[in-house]
């Protein structure tokens, strides 16, 4: 007797979509349309026009691919569909930067304005108002996927030039700029202010980001460009378009963290802004030594703790600065200055030492000030005045020196 037949699985059904019509005519047009937005592009948006081939040509792709994006979606409404790869995934991501965001919501609107003028031609009988509400769901999905690629475009934009931010601010701080340093600058806004100076500080516990953000807001508001990093526990700021180091200090102090800001002095240039951030971070090692200083502080305003703090080149700066100049303009000033910080700066006792009229001694520390700047009667001046002989006296001594 014969087996029966196995009973065979039936055939899948062939499901119709629902406006097939209307589909089919969407296919056919869909040329047709991409080819109309371009032309309306080229009507109505001047940047359109004065945009390079190539970028006009990728944005005809996005416009292309939007249409065959929106036959796709009118096909199979209900499934999943990334809309911002298939729609943008067309152009490269250099196009981002090349197009601005306002840009490209003009580019969008006018392909879905020219879609949607279409729609009686294109729609089979019955189905315009079908395609009208399909198109503009989608036109609402389009807005969002174009947000959610040129957020993502700023993002790593973002990311990248933090990275590349602190490698300059690195690079300054170490001793290392180059050419190389200044590029990456420019890559970042810097557009080579003529003065430069650094201030460095103690960066706020928190998320280092929220920091460099209110530097910028800080700087933006008082017109300086900035570089700036958090690199371990200092915050460090590299400020240009200023010839005063101390307002800039005082302008940025804001984010900084309770304790000593310290200010170095003007360069002209991001390449020598590490002597600047030198004799800051010098200067912030040696503030401890002045309890009363101010907040923030000039880098040369601690010269005389920073030399005793063994910073050579605030010995240096000190002989050549002040020792040097009282030497060269006659020992009677070196002399005079001598003998009325040992008086315990007294003007009588200095005249009884010297053999001279107090008016005398009051006309040489007159000049003391007028060639080096700092005051004999001021105690803050005096002090610094004091350390630069005994290190002019010892570099005298020194026969290395």
């Amino acid at each position: 007797m014969p087996e029966p037949e196995a009973s065979k699985p039936p055939a899948a059904a062939h499901v119709v979509h629902p406006h097939s019509a209307t589909l089919k005519r969407l296919e056919k047009s869909s040329g047709a349309l991409a080819a109309q937005a371009i032309a309306r592009m080229d009507e109505t948006l001047p940047w359109y026009r004065a945009m390079p081939p190539e970028n006009r040509s990728w944005i005809g792709l996005v416009a292309q691919a939007g249409i065959a994006a929106f036959t796709e979606w009118f096909r199979h409404p209900d499934a999943p569909q990334a809309i911002s790869t298939d729609v943008f995934g067309t152009a490269p991501r250099e196009l981002t930067r090349a197009i601005t965001l306002r840009q490209t919501v003009e580019m969008v609107r006018t392909t879905i304005e020219v879609m949607e003028s279409a729609i009686d031609e294109v729609a089979a009988p019955g189905d315009e108002s079908v395609l009208r509400e399909a198109l503009l769901v989608y036109a609402r999905e389009i807005a969002f996927a174009t947000a959610q690629v040129y957020a993502q475009a700023a993002e790593a934009r973002g990311a990248w030039d933090a990275r590349l931010e602190s490698l300059v601010v690195n690079a300054v701080l170490s001793g290392e700029a180059d050419e190389g340093a200044v590029s990456r600058a420019a890559a970042l806004g810097w557009n080579a202010p003529e003065h430069v100076c650094v201030v460095l500080g103690t960066a706020p516990d928190g998320d280092s980001e929220l920091t460099v953000e209110a530097i910028r807001r800080a700087a933006r508001h008082a017109k300086l460009q900035v570089l700036t990093g958090v690199l371990g526990a200092r915050l460090v700021v590299i400020a240009g378009g200023s010839d005063n180091p101390l307002a800039v200090a005082k302008s940025l102090i804001g984010p900084f963290a309770a304790g000593p800001v310290v200010a170095g002095p003007v360069v002209p240039d991001l390449l020598a802004a590490t002597r600047s951030a030198q004799a800051a971070a010098a200067g912030l090692k040696a503030c401890s030594a002045w309890q009363d200083a101010p907040r923030p502080v000039l880098a040369d305003d601690l010269l005389p703790e920073r030399a005793m703090a063994g910073d050579p080149g605030a010995r240096h700066q000190l002989v050549e600065e002040i020792y040097r100049p009282l030497e060269e303009a006659g020992s009677a000033l070196l002399e005079t200055l001598s003998v009325y910080l040992e008086q315990a700066s007294s003007l009588e006792g200095a005249a009884r030492m010297l053999f001279v009229h107090p008016n005398t001694v009051r006309y040489r520390l007159r000049r003391v000030t007028d060639v080096t700047g700092w005051s004999p009667s001021d105690v803050r001046s005096a002090f610094t005045l004091r350390i630069a002989l005994i290190l002019g006296r010892l570099a005298d001594g020194d026969p290395q020196t």
